[in-house]
């Protein structure tokens, strides 16, 4: 079960939501799909291409309570003190474009990221203290979630 471009297959095979379309167990011809990019979460498996502006082997932080005045700026602003910084991201409404209070930050080198994970748990970015969490995107990632699924069923456990 795959998501390509926007269409998703169900569990029988059918419409998982109205406008999508179900896909065959393979690619179609033509189309590329980079596994490394599919994603597993709410029982539905995609392509996420906005991990294709991030790099694949950083090391993100998940940072939690912001306010409606953080923006991508203030975010890299606060973290770029640290000399291995790559970037950073609040997530918005698709719609609506307000904040929906959290964002990430990436960093190229483990030392500075337990360093700001250290230095800038709990300081005030806007007008909030902002919470940090190592993130897990990568435990979202297809390959990872089938490995950990063939673990679990070698050592007995129902999947």
């Amino acid at each position: 079960m795959y998501v390509v471009e926007g269409y998703s297959e169900g569990a029988e095979g059918g419409v998982v939501e109205a406008g999508l379309l179900p896909v065959p167990k393979k690619p179609p011809k033509g189309i590329k799909t980079d596994v490394t990019k599919l994603r597993l979460g709410g029982g539905q498996v995609w392509q996420d291409h906005s991990l294709e502006d991030w790099d694949p082997n950083d090391f993100r932080i998940f940072v939690g309570d912001l306010g409606n005045d953080v923006n991508d700026d203030l975010l890299a602003r606060t973290f770029s003190k640290y000399p291995s910084f790559l970037k950073a991201r609040v997530i918005r409404d698709k719609w609506t474009k307000k904040t929906k209070g959290y964002g990430f930050v990436s960093f190229k080198d483990p030392h500075d990221f337990i360093q700001a994970m250290r230095e800038m748990n709990g300081r005030y970015i806007g007008n909030r203290p902002m919470r940090l969490r190592k993130s897990t995107w990568k435990d979202r990632n297809f390959l990872e979630v089938k490995k950990k699924e063939k673990s679990k069923k070698r050592l007995g456990f129902k999947v």
